[in-house]
């Protein structure tokens, strides 16, 4: 009985040595592989990349108007109405096809007489009508020129008022895939001039991050941290940025 009682001590002995080497064991290993997850997790390398190219608008949008004031609220439109027709005649005479042209709703605004201080008051003195136009079209090139002579219609006893065109690209989306692509290269590229300098190379590319796109007259550096949308200029350069983070191999 005695013999069989040390047995069984020796057993357990045994046994809590064999857990306590155990666990030093999985602690060390764990350890280890901590240690390695986390020298993979830091040793990066963060690039920004960007990538440029001029391109033309392929789309315009050209806003006009005209007014006619008069005592009398009848008379005041049968003159916008007559001036609208002549208006739209010259347009289409120029060039313009009828489904180009948009006619907006009349705005009518009446006019008060002003007392000794300037400040408006109760008697009405007139009407003044305003008709707004808007031209949209691919056509670029004739609807610019036209824009440029519209003037013409002062001639015709019109108070017309003609605003800068809008100069639009309408392949955009596609655009932002391809500069993204050059970007994300151009990434790459500064990335394994800096880890060679260093005796290592890149590995495989661990996280990316897209900036905003600026579009900007040709010879503009402006910037936004929005994004900007130029259209005033009929040619345009677009820049892409993003920020990519590389593992770096030994």
């Amino acid at each position: 009985m005695e013999g069989l009682k040390v047995l069984r001590n020796t057993q357990v002995i045994i046994l809590g040595l064999c857990i306590a080497v155990a666990t030093v064991l999985s602690s060390v290993i764990l350890s280890q592989g901590f240690m390695k997850i986390k020298k993979f997790s830091n040793e990066v390398i963060s690039v920004t990349g960007s990538a440029e190219k001029k391109i033309k608008s392929d789309y315009i949008v050209w806003k006009s108007g005209f007014f006619a004031r008069n005592a009398d609220l009848t008379a005041a439109f049968a003159k916008l109405k007559e001036d609208l027709k002549t208006a739209k005649q010259y347009l289409i005479d120029k060039g313009i096809k009828e489904e180009e042209i948009t006619v907006s709703q009349t705005d009518t605004k009446v006019l008060y007489k002003k007392n000794e201080k300037g400040h408006d008051t109760n008697e009405i003195e007139g009407y003044k009508l305003t008709q707004a136009m808007e031209v949209k079209s691919y056509d670029i090139d004739r609807i610019d020129a036209v824009s440029r002579e519209s003037t013409e219609l002062i001639n015709k006893g019109i108070e017309f008022i003609s605003v800068a065109p809008e100069y639009f690209y309408t392949k955009l989306s596609d655009l932002k895939i391809e500069m993204l692509e050059k970007a994300t290269d151009n990434a790459k590229n500064r990335a394994e001039a800096m880890a060679k300098s260093t005796g290592n190379s890149i590995g495989l590319m661990r996280a990316a991050k897209m900036g905003v796109f600026q579009i900007t007259p040709v010879n503009s550096y402006d910037v936004s941290w929005y994004g900007s949308n130029d259209t005033t200029s009929l040619d345009k350069k677009v820049t892409a940025v993003v920020t990519v983070e590389f593992a770096i191999r030994e």
